[in-house]
């Protein structure tokens, strides 16, 4: 077997980790930081301890916090200009999966003669990158741990741009942060988490024994602790779960890519700006019933490591994997109908005429799909 495992540098897991980050600034040399954000986050003032941190070591921080979900071209540039105007030398992204995947592309771009257009898609990126530390505010997307940004062009495609350059130098998993993270935001974030150790899980390309494990371990903690990180959100053990088995999941799908869940979700958001979790969330099940045919085997190992031994067969372990996640979406308090977040039933035939456009993760998914597959399922979903 031949495979290759990357991934951030360092990986800090502890409460009240992030309160080490001027120590992290300045083991990596920093001597004036940008802080990416979101308005959001700094209107409750989540970043203000990140603040104190780095006064407290006489590191200069200036704030960027103007990040939008699903992060637009204009905006990403926007910060890239910023950032060259303010000296900085070190890049911290705090927040969800929209602010981090920023924090990459400004880390790179802002000494860089390349473009934002330049770098879309797989290994584009030929400068270096400021040293970047990652700080998830959610406990979801993974991008602490991944080589991959998503942005959202003019026309409201959303494009990745591959490259082991955004991998950071240090992920800092502090699940304190998470605790007023609201339950609508909290399900559909972990979710997405659920969805990539899937995906990791049954990739047709890329799989290994690394991400095997990881996925493995990531669901084993995401399933267990899930309902009371959203109904309980101050206990800390559930959150310090969903934060450490969204990062595992990240680490795994960064080496064995998702396929058509996400290929599925990201017209979802490009068009309605629905969040990425709960756009994942709303064609999960039926790209899961989908794939059952091919992925079977597959879906049963992993119905292994979330429920008690049983002597059901692969397919009707796969069939519980499937039931399972088709019922935890409405126990979690989640849409689970398109019609439900506002889609219009006759732009399902648009969904699909993009969902095709998204070869790189289609091409990932254990089961080939057509441009009439992607619109069944929309359809099962609407």
């Amino acid at each position: 077997m031949s495979f290759t495992f990357s991934t951030t540098k360092s990986l800090v897991c502890a409460p009240d980790a992030s309160k080490d980050i001027g120590l992290h600034c300045r083991a990596l040399g920093i001597n004036k930081v940008l802080i990416v954000t979101d308005p959001g986050l700094t209107d409750i003032g989540l970043h203000s301890g990140i603040i104190s941190a780095l006064e407290n070591t006489q590191i200069p921080a200036v704030l960027f916090n103007k990040v939008q979900m699903d992060p637009p071209s204009s905006t990403i540039n926007q910060a890239v200009d910023f950032a060259k105007s303010q000296d900085i030398d070190g890049v911290i992204g705090l927040g969800g999966g929209s602010s981090l995947d920023t924090a990459k592309l400004i880390a790179v771009l802002v000494g860089s003669s390349q473009t934002l257009d330049d770098i879309y898609g797989i290994d584009k990126i030929t400068s270096n990158r400021l040293p970047l530390i990652q700080i998830p505010t959610t406990a979801g997307t993974g991008s602490e741990v991944t080589p991959i940004s998503i942005v959202t062009t003019e026309d409201s495609q959303k494009l990745g741009i591959v490259s082991s350059v955004l991998l950071p130098d240090i992920a800092l998993l502090d699940p304190v942060l998470t605790l007023g993270l609201p339950p609508h935001i909290t399900a559909a974030t972990g979710v997405d988490a659920m969805v990539h150790a899937i995906e990791a899980y049954t990739s047709v390309h890329k799989k290994n024994p690394y991400s095997d494990m990881l996925a493995k371990q990531a669901l084993s903690l995401m399933t267990s602790a899930i309902t009371d990180a959203v109904f309980d959100g101050s206990n800390i053990k559930a959150r310090s779960d969903m934060m450490l088995g969204a990062t595992l999941a990240g680490q795994a799908f960064a080496n064995a890519p998702v396929a058509a869940v996400h290929a599925l979700a990201y017209p979802l958001g490009g068009h309605y700006h629905i969040p990425h979790g709960l756009s994942n969330a709303l064609v999960l099940p039926h790209v899961l019933r989908f794939n059952h045919i091919a992925a079977f085997e597959r879906y049963a190992e992993l119905y292994d490591t979330i429920a008690m031994p049983t002597s059901l067969s692969a397919e009707q372990k796969s069939e519980a994997f499937i039931t399972y996640f088709e019922n935890l979406l409405p126990k979690l308090g989640l849409p689970n109908k398109l019609r439900e977040v506002n889609v219009p039933e006759s732009d399902l035939e648009m969904l699909a005429a993009d969902g095709m456009k998204q070869q790189r993760l289609l091409i990932n998914n254990p089961r080939e799909m057509t441009e009439q597959d992607i619109l069944t399922v929309y359809q099962q979903a609407y």
